[in-house]
């Protein structure tokens, strides 16, 4: 491509309005454009990064067996409310009316059609397995479209599904799949980590998560110091070994706390630590109920643990008079005891407390010495959320955290979308069985935004050789010197010819804008054409090391040719 005759611009200032480096590096590298809140064009140098990342993608897809097909965007809504999924997505799920009058989705992902295409051929065991896969646009209305490609309204994301007849058979699939990941991200030069997960509105029996590791990301990594456990935090498991309080029990007894709210406050004022405290927080769930949840005063409400617990798809807390309504106190001193006509779920950890300080349901004041024995939990289990230096569960061990970009993940679905939608298949005894599913979706934007996140510099963008818009760009300091022009023009044809992806920057710009342009847009290699040419000479430079030396033409010409042959 060359430069003078394309569709090429390039940003001098950060972009306003981005709140991630890899979306200010794309906008400002004229790969991306942000239409409206969580949306984006595609830019012709970007879109160039998505097809190399595509193209991966496609590779390792077809190299494990499955087979490419294209889904509708555009579905009925009844498709989701019988598998039971329409309410689970809720607002997040773009609804529309045709001329008739029907209801339609964008569909946010694809595991109802894709059972329903399957029925086309799984009629008997000897039909199976297989594995379909898609490259489509997908839209979630989300609440808070952030941080560039990563949290968007409108993203391509590729999904596949595997189809098997037996448990044993899903798992062979699965380790297919999951192994065509790896390799995926190895050669997109992503370091990532790989997680359980939460099924969450997917559902099934496993999820795995693969996180891009990143200091933006959303989602929380958990990791030991000395194995190899890792985890999603929103399941992670809380392992209590602090042991059993042996103090003896004092009597109950209400003490006025004046305006002291939260822990924070009444920790203070008592001048005892947090994890003393038991604190009790007032949640509507599914609309229909409140529920209590009891913590440790040092510990927070897992939401995610709380809704698997309680098999319900949505949480809020209580209102301010919710609250006043229930517990017959002001906001700040809800506790267990007394508290009529409501369930009570307890965090685990509080089993081994004695004496602890709780709210007295009677604004202004707090229990202290509060025991087991006062009240009666409804419910026992793990909802708080892990910390840092937690013990891993594995080992034993401190847990550490990190922080990742969600790029890819994996599911084993097992019957739930086949039963639902009467996929079904007549085994060897000529019974009708559902068929056992799995589900693998990538992100492909959240893959670009990724590796820019992870590849950069103070000049811009490094990206790596199998997924860079070009692999060389050949930069002529002079567009008015013939011979300047008629050395890059000939080294331009020679490598097009031999279908190396080269750039020529031909625009009569000074060649310092064309530096920094390159380096910006972050193509690996660029060939600079200067006074030298005159010679034969010019200079090879690295962008990643931006290390430089002087070589003739054809020696240029041959570090080029090696480049696409070694991605």
């Amino acid at each position: 491509m060359k430069l003078s005759k394309s569709f090429f611009y390039t940003l001098r200032e950060d972009a306003k309005d981005e709140d991630s480096c890899s979306g200010n590096l794309l906008v400002r590298s004229g790969m991306i454009k942000k239409s409206s809140s969580g949306i984006y064009m595609i830019m012709p140098m970007g879109k160039r990064v998505l097809k190399k990342i595509e193209e991966i993608v496609r590779e390792e897809m077809d190299r494990s067996g499955a087979q490419e097909l294209l889904m509708p965007a555009l579905i009925l809504e009844d498709v989701y409310v019988k598998s039971g999924r329409r309410d689970v997505f809720g607002s997040n799920m773009f609804a529309l009316k045709d001329r008739y009058q029907k209801e339609y989705v964008l569909g946010p992902t694809h595991e109802e059609l894709f059972a329903i295409a399957a029925a086309m051929k799984g009629k008997s065991y000897k039909d199976f397995p297989y594995n379909l896969y898609q490259i489509q646009t997908k839209y979630r209305d989300e609440t808070r479209p952030r941080y560039g490609l990563i949290r968007t309204r409108e993203f391509i994301m590729k999904d596949a599904y595997s189809f098997d007849t037996d448990l044993e058979g899903l798992h062979e699939s699965y380790m297919k799949m999951f192994n065509a990941y790896c390799r995926i991200f190895d050669r997109l030069s992503l370091d990532y980590k790989i997680v359980k997960a939460d099924t969450g509105a997917m559902g099934g029996l496993l999820s795995e998560e693969f996180q891009a590791i990143c200091s933006i990301g959303e989602d929380v990594v958990v990791g030991c110091e000395h194995c190899d456990f890792s985890s999603n935090m929103e399941i992670s498991e809380v392992v209590d070994h602090t042991n059993v309080c042996n103090e003896e029990v004092k009597p109950l007894e209400a003490v006025e706390t004046l305006n002291a709210k939260t822990i924070e406050e009444v920790a203070s004022f008592f001048q005892r630590d947090p994890q003393d405290f038991v604190k009790t927080l007032l949640y509507r769930v599914d609309q229909e109920k409140f529920v209590a949840f009891l913590l440790r005063g040092d510990r927070e409400l897992n939401e995610t643990k709380v809704l698997k617990l309680l098999q319900a798809n949505e949480m809020e807390l209580a209102s301010f008079e919710d609250v006043e309504r229930i517990t017959g106190a002001k906001v700040g001193f809800a506790g267990p005891i007394g508290l009529e006509n409501i369930m009570i779920v307890m965090d685990r950890q509080i089993q081994k407390m004695k004496n602890f300080i709780c709210g007295a349901n009677r604004s202004d004041y707090h229990y202290i010495n509060a025991n087991l024995t006062d009240f009666h939990p409804d419910v026992i289990a793990d909802i708080s959320y892990v910390k840092e230096g937690d013990t891993c569960p594995k080992c034993g061990a401190p847990l550490t955290f990190t922080k990742g970009i969600e790029v890819g993940n994996t599911f084993k679905l097992g019957t739930k979308y086949a039963e639902s939608l009467g996929l079904q298949y007549l085994d060897r005894d000529n019974q009708l069985k559902p068929v056992v599913m799995g589900s693998y979706g990538i992100g492909l934007e959240r893959c670009m935004a990724a590796i820019a996140e992870q590849h950069n510099d103070e000049n811009g963008l490094i990206w790596p050789m199998a997924v860079a818009p070009f692999a060389v760009a050949i930069v002529v300091v002079s567009t008015k010197n013939e011979e300047q022009m008629r050395v890059a023009n000939e080294l331009y044809e020679r490598l097009a010819h031999e279908h190396i992806d080269v750039l020529l920057d031909d625009r009569s710009e000074r060649p310092g804008v064309k530096f920094k342009d390159m380096d910006l847009i972050g193509i690996p290699y660029r060939i600079t054409v200067g006074r030298g040419a005159a010679s034969g000479m010019v200079e090879w430079c690295v962008r990643e090391d931006q290390t430089m030396e002087e070589v003739t033409t054809e020696e240029a010409f041959t570090k080029a040719m090696t480049l696409q042959k070694n991605v």
